[in-house]
């Protein structure tokens, strides 16, 4: 019979208050880097794209379901290597996000953001796929920010389609 090491700080306090954190420093990160400025009001959009007072509410309520999904998958890990997975898909996810903000608001090349979107996308899957085995309420949390971010990038996609070529 094969030992499993334990994973520590199996409380849920530690772990919900390091998700908060992170979460909310997406969050701050994200909301210094997008700016509905000039450029970005000039670009054409789609009928069904979101007003822009929504967004933050969006994004706050998809960081909630995330954060929860990253405590709820990195408890129901069996071994530290599991819980390492766990806070390595939520970091990179948080990084994604940056890094798809900082495309479109800040170097102005929603091309480049769609591109970023589609492995965005593929991220967010493989954590669905990682920890849906052991904790499936975790797995039916990230289904959100997945519809979220696929919704985010066929936006981005349709910004470029009716905007385009950029750079």
């Amino acid at each position: 019979m094969k030992m499993r090491a334990p994973v520590l700080h199996r409380s849920w306090g530690l772990p919900i208050a390091m998700a908060a954190v992170a979460a909310i420093g997406v969050i701050a990160m994200g909301s210094t880097i997008t700016t509905f400025d000039p450029w970005y009001r000039g670009l054409a959009q789609p009928d069904w794209a979101l007003s822009e007072s929504r967004y933050g509410l969006a994004w706050t309520a998809i960081y909630l379901v995330t954060a929860l999904a990253a405590v709820t998958g990195w408890r129901a890990m069996p071994d530290q290597s599991g819980a390492e997975w766990m806070v390595g898909l939520f970091a990179l996810n948080g990084f994604l996000n940056i890094v798809w903000s900082l495309m479109v608001f800040r170097f102005h090349r929603p091309d480049w953001a769609a591109l970023a979107a589609i492995g965005w996308w593929v991220a967010i899957a493989l954590w669905i796929v990682v920890v849906w085995p052991r904790s499936t309420i975790a797995g039916w949390l990230l289904l959100p920010y997945l519809a979220w971010v696929t919704y985010a990038g066929y936006l981005t996609m349709m910004i470029v389609r009716l905007n385009g070529p950029f750079g």
